[in-house]
């Protein structure tokens, strides 16, 4: 693993935590598609199986990992998470010839809240505080592909999740909510998506994922989707469950077929 820096100065508050992007160079048959990854935590702390643990993943698959370690567990929070997003992918691509990656093959991926955010950042264009800093800025930030993983991708629905999406990520304010809310801003131009969830999960609802879908459908955008029966919040790569497990490898196909 290789860390990247990001700025030179990072724009608006950390917290005392600095946003990071950690690099997994791919191990096997190398390709030349990238996966920027989003781990999730609930915009309060970051989980390692679904940051590393996939990066690992992608990398012995042949794929260029990108960790992006993104400011959590600040108010208010929004937007920098996005910012931190955005440079990520704007770095990748800017330094794409240097990793051997086609620029026009870039993925986020993200589980939960980083599905969240990975959906923002194919859906969100709008302009936001901190950027603009230097020539990394004017680099295209929209993915080529999408990867969700039991995420918040539609707008939330039930009252406890639309309390921790307000109090987690906007700071207690709905200035932002239609920015926050991923199904409301699919376009033509949204990238193609690859979707998971378990169809019992108790923390995000297996409805986001039919609703962020059927958004993608209106507007013609490619899109897998894979509900498994059964299986708990948070699984990551579900190793040793015989069906949630599936979905690893279902993801590879997905991704060839589509770089």
């Amino acid at each position: 693993m290789t860390e990247i820096k990001m700025w030179d100065k990072i724009p608006g508050p950390t917290n005392g935590t600095q946003p990071a992007l950690e690099y997994y160079a791919p191990e096997n048959g190398k390709k030349d598609s990238a996966v920027v990854i989003f781990p999730g935590g609930g915009y309060v702390n970051l989980a390692p199986h679904e940051g590393k643990g996939y990066a690992a993943f992608l990398a012995a698959a042949g794929y260029h990992a990108f960790v992006c370690e993104y400011r959590v567990s600040m108010k208010p929070l929004f937007p920098w998470p996005l910012l931190d997003a955005r440079r990520a992918v704007r770095i990748v691509r800017k330094n794409a010839a240097e990793y051997g990656i086609d620029p026009r093959k870039i993925a986020v991926m993200g589980s939960s809240a980083g599905g969240h955010l990975a959906a923002m950042v194919s859906n969100y264009f709008g302009k936001i505080e901190g950027e603009g800093v230097d020539e990394i800025d004017e680099t295209d930030c929209r993915p080529d592909a999408t990867i969700s993983c039991y995420g918040v991708v539609a707008e939330p629905f039930e009252e406890w999740m639309t309390n921790w999406l307000t109090e987690s990520l906007l700071g207690g304010s709905k200035e932002f909510w239609d920015a926050a809310s991923s199904d409301k801003n699919v376009t033509d131009n949204t990238p193609p998506a690859f979707l998971w969830s378990t169809s019992d999960d108790p923390v995000v609802n297996v409805i986001h994922t039919y609703r962020y879908a059927a958004a993608l459908r209106e507007h013609g955008i490619p899109h897998e989707v894979h509900v498994f029966p059964k299986g708990n919040h948070g699984l990551g790569l579900a190793e040793g469950d015989p069906s949630v497990g599936q979905w690893g490898n279902l993801l590879l196909n997905w991704l060839g077929g589509i770089f």
